[in-house]
């Protein structure tokens, strides 16, 4: 009877510390964006993929402000991961505008796809190069955006000064229309392929998209490590021929302080179900296995690290 009694009693403790360790979970929240932009769907995809393919995984995706505030939130560990452009991660980890203090509390998961930097001008002008667009009047972003620094950027490396280009001050629709009724020369825009302001604009008007040569794209990557290399297809906008650009890309992040395995596992998964994904959301179907570890400036995680070599992605 006490044999008894007392296997009894093993197997409650053993069926109770079985029953604490299925009940353990692993509550994530993930930083997006706005409900009407391209972070806050993908990231409500992504975290479905997670929660039903990673045993005891609770992601909860989260609309936020974008970039800027993401960035934030994880440093201040208000959001264990976040989608983040990977310029603005230099700024924050460099403390460099709009950030006054290096944020360094973060690290890299995956590239995800490429927010592409577009200069759109008249098919007819002779226009060849980023430097002939020298006294033109040009779109270049609302104020403080991600387009606007991107502006400043191909100036810098093509060694434009302040006032050489025009610069308007406009957003995507507002360059577009801008553009239609011939107020400005040309625009930028840095955003996924393919754009609707240019789409529309390509309807209307016979357009190209100015290409960078291949030592300006060397040097504007060595300089600017957080963009990279990219094709605009032939035809991505009506009878354009394809361009070689450059871009930032939207990256998942995550707090540098979370366990490897939750990260090994939140990366595996990811690209284990591609496919499931990108029906889920058609920006998935841009997601790379040697793309994902290129083009972002701020350190990996080493669970994402692991999971890389794995693969062959990284050495």
């Amino acid at each position: 009877m006490k044999r008894l009694l007392v296997v009894s009693v093993l197997l409650l403790v053993f069926v109770g510390t079985l029953g604490s360790a299925q009940a353990e979970e692993v509550r994530l929240i993930l930083a997006t964006g706005g409900t009407a932009g391209t972070y806050y769907p993908l990231g409500g995809s992504m975290a479905k993929i997670w929660n039903s393919k990673i045993s005891g995984m609770n992601v909860t995706a989260q609309t936020t402000g974008a970039s800027a505030e993401n960035v934030r939130l994880v440093n201040k560990k208000e959001a264990e991961l976040a989608l983040v452009q990977s310029d603005t991660l230099d700024f924050a980890f460099k403390a460099e505008a709009p950030f006054k203090e290096k944020l360094t509390a973060m690290a890299a998961i995956a590239v995800l796809y490429p927010e592409v930097i577009q200069v759109v001008v008249r098919a007819d002008k002779p226009v060849k190069t980023f430097a002939d667009l020298k006294g033109l009047k040009m779109g270049v972003g609302a104020p403080g955006s991600g387009t606007e620094a991107n502006f400043r950027q191909l100036c810098d490396v093509y060694g434009l000064a302040k006032g050489d280009i025009n610069a308007q001050y406009l957003s995507f629709s507002e360059s577009a229309e801008q553009f239609k009724d011939k107020h400005i020369d040309a625009f930028l825009v840095t955003a996924g392929l393919p754009n609707p302001g240019i789409m529309d604009v390509s309807t209307q008007n016979d357009i190209r998209i100015l290409s960078i040569s291949d030592d300006m794209v060397k040097k504007i990557t060595a300089k600017y490590p957080f963009l990279s290399p990219v094709k605009v297809p032939a035809n991505t906008y009506k009878n354009v021929p394809e361009a070689s650009t450059v871009a930032v890309n939207a990256v998942l992040i995550v707090n540098s302080g979370i366990k490897e395995d939750v990260v090994y596992n939140l990366t595996k998964a990811l690209f284990d179900n591609q496919r499931e994904l990108a029906a889920a959301h058609a920006k998935a179907k841009e997601l790379n296995l040697q793309a994902a570890v290129k083009g972002v400036s701020i350190p990996f995680h080493p669970g994402a690290v692991k999971y890389y070599k794995e693969k062959g992605a990284m050495k």
